[in-house]
């Protein structure tokens, strides 16, 4: 069975942060055609998967104090539509299996919610992100209003962005996402060295694409969590290439950035490493630049450091090699003040990392960059992307992107690594892509 986080102790973690007086409403996800009348396969909305593990279209989520803290209303058992779309839960599943205090079939959504919504003068809702949502909410709204006259209850008139209470808990993982980012963490790391033995000269960017999937899949994890960026040669200097369908040619480095999810939570992981086996002189010089400086910020991850500090360690030992290498002239003060670095180096080192690839939670606070604290997770993914075309850069480094990155959870004491499994160094690199050289 796939692992599954505790969701019992999201609603409490919930419960304990929400005012008295003050409620939450969550609306599922979507479904979304492919093509023609072939959905998408459907992904849970973050925050409804969060709190409650409901895995399917046509779910709204009340969270309130009260003897019902989680109101659920939700698809009901039809037979009909089941044997089209699957086996549904039905409201009595709700109850039974996923948390909720009281459950509802879902078109009953618009009688219930404003009898719901008395007794609360704080919302927790996100407005602007489906229409026919703000209209039922507004409407609602008003219905309760005109109740309130009678009984004198209060209805919201304060209205706040999820981001202000959950987004804030997401921010902070539970034991039990950590176990699950570990987990896609090991699976990805697996995928990744499956992608290096499979990565040889005359092979296409889509094979080792599969061969990344298919990795993900037999370890039993829901699939990729983002789509997979398989780059040889210069491809890797586009820094979202998903195209996916060059040929590997001998010479090319090849990068690599993908993840899976295991519980809806992915990791996100990049390694670049040599086709052939062995890294060219310059490719080496290079990818112990970037190799520096990620290590060099991963050292810089602890309590009371901030997200900002881990970037600007990453962009000083970046520049100090961008100058060695050539790819620069100037004092390396004057060239981070100026940001001369970004022409080949353009993107932040870090990002939020849980249910979503670019997780939720904010990168500031009041006007200053977020101090890090135990139980958020950050990717370092530092890099240096020379294209082919780039005359300003010496011939030997042209044609060269590597990006290596990994997901680092902020402990007590400083950080752990979720990712590494997954080989980066130029030894372990070049013996693994070796090895499969010999065995092909």
């Amino acid at each position: 069975m796939p692992v599954q986080p505790d969701f019992a102790a999201h609603k409490k973690a919930l419960l304990d942060r929400l005012p008295e007086g003050e409620a939450v409403l969550l609306f599922g996800a979507p479904t979304r055609l492919r093509n023609g009348d072939a959905e998408h396969r459907y992904r849970p909305d973050s925050d409804v998967w969060w709190l409650t593990g409901w895995p399917d279209p046509e779910v709204a989520v009340f969270v309130a104090h009260g003897d019902t803290p989680v109101t659920m209303f939700v698809q009901p058992r039809d037979p009909t539509a089941e044997t089209w779309t699957g086996r549904r839960a039905g409201p009595e599943g709700a109850r039974a299996r996923f948390g909720a205090d009281a459950a509802f079939a879902y078109d009953r959504l618009e009688a219930e919610l404003p009898r719901l919504l008395q007794g609360h003068t704080a919302l927790h809702y996100a407005f602007g992100v489906d229409a026919e949502h703000d209209a039922l909410l507004q409407a609602s709204i008003h219905k309760a209003a005109r109740s309130a006259r009678r009984n004198g209850l209060d209805v919201p008139e304060t209205f706040h962005a999820p981001s202000k209470l959950l987004h804030e808990l997401r921010l902070f993982k539970l034991p039990d996402e950590v176990a699950l980012l570990r987990e896609a963490g090991r699976i990805s790391a697996e995928a990744h060295v499956a992608a290096m033995r499979a990565g040889r000269p005359g092979a296409a960017e889509y094979e080792i694409e599969s061969a990344i999937e298919h990795t993900f899949r037999r370890q039993g994890s829901e699939g990729p969590g983002y789509t997979s960026i398989v780059a040889a040669g210069d491809n890797a200097n586009i820094l979202h290439y998903i195209v996916n369908d060059c040929v590997v040619a001998e010479g090319d480095l090849v990068l690599v950035d993908a993840g899976c999810e295991v519980g809806h939570y992915t990791a996100d992981i990049t390694r670049t490493w040599p086709a052939n086996g062995r890294f060219t002189p310059p490719q080496r010089r290079v990818y112990q630049a970037v190799l520096d400086a990620q290590l060099a910020a991963i050292a810089a991850v602890k309590p009371g450091a901030t997200f900002m500090d881990v970037h600007d360690t990453a962009i000083r030992s970046l520049t100090t090699s961008m100058v060695a290498l050539g790819l620069l002239e100037g004092e390396v003060d004057d060239l981070i003040a100026s940001e001369a670095y970004k022409a080949w180096y353009m993107h932040g080192t870090s990002h939020w990392l849980g249910l979503d690839v670019h997780d939720v939670g904010t990168y500031a606070r009041g006007g200053r960059s977020r101090v890090l604290e135990p139980g958020m997770v950050l990717t370092i993914e530092p890099g240096l992307y020379i294209p082919a075309a780039s005359e300003d850069a010496p011939a030997d480094l042209r044609g060269i992107g590597i990006r290596i990155e990994d997901d680092v959870l902020v402990t007590a004491s400083g950080c752990e690594v979720l990712t590494a499994d997954a080989p980066k160094t130029v030894e372990a690199l070049e013996a693994v892509c070796a090895r499969a050289a010999r065995v092909a």
